[in-house]
């Protein structure tokens, strides 16, 4: 009788227990379902296109160090297809090698005091391309090592020590094949070179090639905006990266952006060196933003929703990239100190495409980026115009796409 008993109430016991996991699963999918409901139901950033110009697609520069040349190379195929001269999948990893090679010879030159490494900066780009040419990216993908996306960790590592072992050498004489040995470890991971190729039935060299889809390097001219150095002057950045001294166009921080526009607008994408370690970046996201955190420059509404958040509620909204909050005003002290101390570096090369506008009526560049296209915007992202102007290094674009009254400023 007692054992009946017993089972009885374990039984009952057991049900409960049953019950009871199962409201709380019921709860918790509730409780989810309403989180994602209240997400979908907030205010989310709504861009709506006015210039979008034609691009080829998104490529992946994956784990190496060479947005210069990913960059560079998207933004000159836009180029070509804007010349009439259609779509062209052009090889990064040529301008990469053969940068490499100039670079060595320039380290070694200046014994040893420069900085050496897979990164450069935009004028390299077209610097490469005059004194090398190009290829095709089938004629030369430059994945010579086993991998199916370009992994440099190995090769930097191996080519930087080589060239730091030619510079302190204990022979105090160079030999004359530590190029040869250093090209060596070029062709072992890239690839020997091309010397001649056919593309869609037609043979070339590189420098022929260039020739043949019209790229002219000194069609295109460098912009920034630092004070620094005097406006409508030129200077050499003074960035890590930018081993061979490239010279930029200094002009006041909002002309740079009225540049940007105009080029846009009549037809021209932007080649675009910038910082993308702000918080206020998301790849995922696709958005970037420079939120602002002081309350005393919002206004009565701004600063009454602001004021009734936690600190943590207030991190959590700036960088949550689910709400539209209010972006700081950049002024020309405000950029200067950034790159000054070291918050703006030479971080990052990407391309500028066209510009859209938030259901506010605000203006973001549309930005093809190098990392695949596994965001919300398939390998694009918007900048805000307060991310512009405060993490631009500089923009590169055709001549035709400047002013003529900026120009004239300049001298050219």
């Amino acid at each position: 009788m007692a054992s009946l008993i017993y089972d009885s109430y374990k039984e009952i016991f057991g049900m409960r227990k049953i019950i009871l996991i199962c409201v709380l699963l019921m709860t918790l999918i509730w409780a989810i379902a309403q989180e994602k409901a209240e997400e979908k139901d907030s205010v989310v950033y709504e861009f709506t296109s006015v210039v979008d110009l034609s691009t080829t697609c998104v490529k992946d520069q994956y784990r190496s160090g060479t947005c210069w040349a990913f960059s560079g190379l998207s933004f000159l195929e836009s180029e070509l297809i804007r010349l009439g001269k259609g779509e062209h999948d052009l090889s990064d990893m040529w301008l990469v090698k053969k940068d490499y090679h100039v670079r060595a010879i320039d380290y070694v030159r200046w014994q040893g005091a420069k900085n050496f490494g897979g990164g450069a900066e935009s004028n390299n780009v077209f610097d490469r391309i005059k004194d090398s040419g190009i290829v095709p990216e089938k004629n030369f993908p430059g994945l010579n090592y086993g991998e199916k996306s370009h992994v440099h960790g190995e090769m930097d590592f191996l080519l930087e020590a080589y060239i730091k072992a030619v510079v302190k050498n204990k022979n105090r004489k160079l030999t004359t094949v530590w190029l040869k040995g250093f090209d060596g470890i070029l062709d072992a991971y890239l690839g020997e070179d091309v010397e001649t190729f056919t593309y869609k039935g037609k043979g070339y060299t590189p420098i022929s090639f260039r020739d043949e889809l019209g790229i002219v390097p000194d069609d295109y001219i460098e912009i920034s905006s630092f004070n620094h150095h005097p406006f409508y002057s030129e200077f050499v950045m003074e960035v890590p990266d930018n081993w061979s001294l490239g010279k930029v166009h200094n002009v006041p921080m909002n002309e740079m952006m009225e540049i940007a526009y105009n080029a846009l607008d009549n037809g021209f994408t932007v080649l675009w060196g910038s910082d993308v370690s702000e918080k206020g970046f998301s790849h995922d996201d696709g958005v970037a933003i420079i939120p602002q955190d002081d309350i005393a420059k919002m206004n009565g509404s701004e600063r009454a929703k602001w004021g009734a958040l936690s600190e943590k509620e207030r991190k959590k909204q700036l960088y949550s990239f689910k709400d539209i909050v209010p972006e700081k005003e950049i002024t020309q002290e405000i950029r200067q100190m950034a790159f000054d101390n070291y918050q703006t570096t030479d971080d990052h090369g990407m391309h500028i495409t066209g510009y859209a506008k938030d259901q506010n009526g605000k203006k973001y560049f549309k930005v093809k980026n190098s990392w695949n296209t596994d965001s919300d915007y398939e390998g694009y992202f918007y900048a805000s115009e307060s991310w512009f102007l405060y993490k631009t290094l500089s923009i590169m674009i055709h001549k035709d796409a400047v002013p003529k009254e900026t120009m004239k400023k300049l001298g050219l």
